[in-house]
């Protein structure tokens, strides 16, 4: 009964002064709004470019046992760069697993063409994350090793855009 009467009293002017009104809290929605469209996208741009240096960390690495490769091999009279099955396999070129390309995952290898190698050809992208030309009877001999994904990458020195298998 108590309970009863306590509810049906009118709020009091302090309670009524604590309250937000539908205004105040529609301008703190709409400032929230603005903010997270500002901020969202810059996590965006943070991702690719988090894929663009994690893939030119991999292609650094990578590209730099195969020339500790070629150096060893050169000394040793064996043919200068490692074949597809020596670069893939562990701990032969490259010191523990393969890395898996930043853009499609994939840490698979495929040899291609001298023509597609030239023109950084992005070849079965679904089941190979990176591509490696090697030609040890050339004179010069070649390798050229690169990303096999097209994606956006971040830019040259120049400024202009890169895609990933023009790193």
């Amino acid at each position: 009964m108590i309970a009863h009467r306590l509810a049906n009293l009118p709020p009091s002017a302090s309670a009524l002064r604590r309250a937000f009104t539908f205004l105040e809290v529609m301008i703190v929605v709409v400032i929230i709004g603005i903010l997270a469209a500002i901020v969202i996208p810059q996590f965006g741009s943070a991702t690719q470019d988090a894929r663009a240096s994690s893939l030119k960390a991999n292609l650094g690495g990578i590209r730099a046992s195969i020339a500790g490769y070629r150096a060893n091999a050169v000394l040793a009279g064996t043919p200068p760069y490692p074949t597809l099955n020596q670069l893939t396999t562990p701990n032969t070129v490259v010191q523990g697993d393969f890395p898996p390309n930043p853009y499609n995952g994939l840490n698979t290898v495929q040899l291609v063409s001298l023509t597609q190698a030239n023109s950084r050809s992005v070849v079965s992208p679904q089941s190979y994350g990176w591509n490696y030309y090697v030609d040890n009877s050339a004179i010069p001999p070649a390798a050229i090793f690169y990303a096999n994904a097209s994606d956006p990458a971040g830019t040259n020195a120049s400024g202009n855009a890169l895609n990933a298998n023009e790193h």
